[in-house]
């Protein structure tokens, strides 16, 4: 059996790239200097006290009063008032069960003060 003519590279021979050096494939000239893709600068520090600061949240303790369907809860505070409360990732993540009655630690924001989130379960 003869051969067929030669159409060509073949996708399964070798390639038409010349001898081979046995070195890493060839990325181009070497340009020397910095590489290709350079960390950014580093950011100037920013200032201690600006104009506007971050609000912090507000902490309380009360008392879960109602539990309410989606993880929510109804949560009486040592003031008398009562706030809608959900269960904050952490304790979601670790499976913590809240029942009626249980104390709780909650943080709210100053800008909304009808809802909370529950931090930590005292007992």
């Amino acid at each position: 059996m003869s051969r067929p003519p030669n159409r060509g590279p073949s996708r399964s021979g070798p390639s038409n790239r010349g001898p081979s050096r046995g070195g890493p494939p060839n990325r181009g000239p070497s340009r020397g200097g910095p590489p290709r893709y350079a960390a950014p600068p580093p950011r100037p520090p920013e200032p201690e006290e600006t104009g506007k600061q971050k609000e912090e949240a507000i902490e309380l303790e009360g008392t879960i009063a109602a539990v309410l369907a989606g993880t929510m809860f109804r949560v009486k505070l040592r003031n008398g008032h009562e706030v809608l409360a959900h269960i904050s990732g952490k304790m979601r993540k670790k499976f913590i069960r809240l029942v009626i009655g249980d104390a709780v630690k909650i943080e709210m924001s100053p800008y909304d003060m009808d809802k909370a989130r529950i931090v930590y379960r005292i007992g």
